[in-house]
């Protein structure tokens, strides 16, 4: 099988790999996902699903620090990396070792789609993916037939102190457009812009999310943006969110779809006064 990765480099698989380490927290529970548990040898220490199954194997390190090392050790005939989560020199490395590396970069659901495509079939995996990609072809389509113009102004905050709000070029903001929403901060120049609150209020969002990865926001979080002087504010529509359904594709996109099309276009809470 020949397949190009995110790099645009082709990759010949005579056979499916039989021994993987997975540097992508998504891609470790898309390969569970897909029954493919007794071929992953080695995840990350951010690989935290599905709980039960990443226990038990063995972890390599973080996902911008892993231990070549510990991986080299493990005899991998492939590593999956992701060009934004994983370090170009980690990857440059592995090669060097001698050891495959086939890197990913899904920045739409479209994309992302394709991935799980790619993946179950180098792994003869197509029956198991099936189930999961009517899911989300579904819940898509389902977001697609509610979402009318003009579209509510959806942010969506990743960091705190300072605040970083998704841009543009990022799969988080594709979920969002997908979900019905638009991104007033889709046109930034970087991809993760970094704003003050005052920005954010003059921004007009309608709703904000607060995703509990990378930063772990919470109920306390909420509550000091609800004194913003912003539509999303008045009308009570922030929210905390599951950070995996923001940022991770893979088996949980089908959901992710439902949670944000249901939090981005359903009706507005009563408005809060201060």
């Amino acid at each position: 099988m020949r397949l190009k990765d995110a790099l645009g480099r082709e990759h010949v698989f005579p056979e499916p790999p039989e021994r993987i380490v997975s540097l992508v927290p998504s891609i470790t529970e898309t390969l569970f996902a897909l029954g493919l548990e007794e071929r992953v040898v080695g995840v990350t220490d951010f690989c935290v699903h599905p709980e039960e199954g990443v226990r038990t194997k063995a972890h390599v390190g973080g996902t911008k620090n892993p231990s070549l090392a510990r991986i080299h050790e493990l005899a991998p005939d492939l590593v999956l990396a992701n060009k934004e989560e994983n370090r170009q020199r980690d990857v440059e490395r592995l090669e060097a070792a001698g050891i495959r590396v086939f890197v990913t970069y899904a920045r739409t659901l479209a994309e992302a789609i394709e991935e799980i495509r790619t993946l179950s079939g180098l792994m003869r995996a197509e029956a198991r993916a099936q189930p999961i990609l009517l899911e989300v072809e579904q819940a898509w389509a389902a977001a697609r037939g509610l979402t009318s113009e003009p579209r509510p102004r959806v942010v969506a905050l990743i960091w705190k102190g300072p605040y970083m709000a998704v841009g543009g070029d990022t799969f988080a903001h594709d979920m969002i457009v997908q979900s019905g929403g638009t991104n007033p901060f889709a046109d930034e120049s970087r991809r993760y812009p970094r704003i003050d609150a005052d920005r954010l209020a003059a921004a007009r969002p309608e709703v904000i999310l607060l995703p509990t990865e990378p930063y772990t926001f919470a109920e306390p979080d909420r509550l000091e943006l609800l004194r913003l002087d912003c539509p999303a504010a008045r009308a009570g529509r922030i929210h905390i969110l599951e950070g995996e359904l923001l940022s991770w594709y893979g088996p949980r996109m089908g959901r992710a779809l439902r949670v944000l099309s249901d939090l981005i276009l359903g009706s507005p809470a009563p408005s809060l006064d201060f």
